[in-house]
């Protein structure tokens, strides 16, 4: 049963012989991309062994029950059956859940973008507020992140800030904070009190890992050069930022925000995978765009998904017709109510159009 999950318990299987292998562990980047792997399969990997080891005990307990001749020996195997088969159909039910949800509640790791859009220097504060409001929902939520890279702006804005984020079925949660988000508010710079509106776009890809995502060294053309923060500060004397550009697809993906060159390519070449991941699983959304699908899971990053009402206190997500009127709330990192609306509406969907 649930071949799908027994072939991720294999994987998982794999991933715990490899943790131990001297090679490995030798090797820190290898390392760690595999044990985010191997985090992010934990639960379903757990309850799959569970499972499997109920299913061996309900037909043991099967087997006492009709080879019983003792009346009593014979009720108390049956009760044990019964006991055994409550637990077995809880999971049963657990399991079916989790292969409507698909892959996503195995990807323990992710990598977010935030870029300022249409605003100006509005729109870089607000792009460093939505970093705000994330990073405390992170920290509520016990999962690990890492700023890949930053580019300042203005005002203490942000124009774009890549990170990394690592927690259990961490982007199952986060997969529908892809796409346009606006605000309308009162600008810092504003005199004379008018609501302006600007906008930043937020990406969510999932992290892949180098058996998903093969990656031939004659593809890629790899530049280095010196770092430099805003304004010509905080110039390296080394070249230890690293740009590297996938031939094939066309995608640049670049990182300064460590010293160390081995490092800052380490971490591109991460952002690269993710990148080429969710090429590919666009591709094959698109292939699928004459079924039924999701009305949330697009992650186009031009679709307005949200607007964030300052002056009346508003949240408002356009594609489940979501409104709340705590955005105080929201912006200090108490998402649950409207990532668990996103995640429930979604598997609704899947459930009304199948799991495909």
């Amino acid at each position: 049963m649930f071949p799908s999950l027994q072939s991720k318990l294999q994987r998982f299987e794999e991933l715990e012989r490899q943790l131990q292998d001297p090679e490995v562990l030798s090797d820190i980047d290898k390392m760690l991309a595999l044990q985010r792997e191997h985090g992010g399969m934990m639960r379903i990997a757990q309850q799959t062994r569970r499972f499997n080891q109920l299913e061996e005990d309900l037909e043991v307990a099967k087997q006492m029950y009709w080879e019983e001749t003792d009346p009593k020996s014979k009720a108390d195997a049956k009760v044990e059956y019964d006991t055994i088969e409550v637990d077995f159909e809880e999971l049963r039910k657990e399991l079916e859940d989790l292969v409507l949800s698909g892959d996503t509640l195995m990807r323990g790791s992710f990598i977010m973008e935030i870029r300022a859009g249409t605003g100006g220097d509005e729109a870089a504060l607000f792009a460093r507020d939505l970093f705000e409001m994330y990073r405390r929902y992170f920290d509520m939520k016990g999962w690990k992140h890492e700023i890949m890279e930053l580019a300042a702006g203005e005002l203490g804005g942000m124009k774009e800030v890549v990170l990394s984020v690592t927690g259990e079925s961490c982007y199952h949660w986060m997969q529908f904070e892809s796409g346009g988000h606006r605000v309308q508010r009162v600008p810092e710079t504003e005199a004379q009190g008018r609501v302006h509106t600007s906008a930043a776009t937020v990406a969510v890809m999932a992290e892949a890992s180098e058996v998903e995502v093969e990656i031939r060294e004659e593809d890629l053309e790899i530049d280095t050069m010196r770092a430099g923060g805003p304004g010509g500060q905080k110039v390296n004397k080394t070249e230890s930022a690293v740009r590297i550009t996938h031939k094939p697809s066309g995608i640049v993906v670049r990182c300064q925000d460590e010293k160390s060159q081995h490092k800052n390519k380490a971490k591109a070449m991460r952002l690269l995978r993710s990148k080429l991941l969710e090429s590919q699983q666009m591709a094959a959304q698109r292939a699928r765009s004459e079924q039924r699908r999701t009305l949330i899971g697009s992650g186009d990053r031009s679709e307005r998904i949200r607007t964030y009402n300052f002056p009346q206190n508003r949240l408002t997500d356009h594609r489940i017709g979501l409104t709340v009127h705590k955005l105080d709330q929201v912006m200090q990192g108490y998402l649950d109510e409207v990532v668990n609306a996103l995640v429930e509406f979604d598997k609704s969907e899947r459930l009304q159009g199948g799991a495909g």
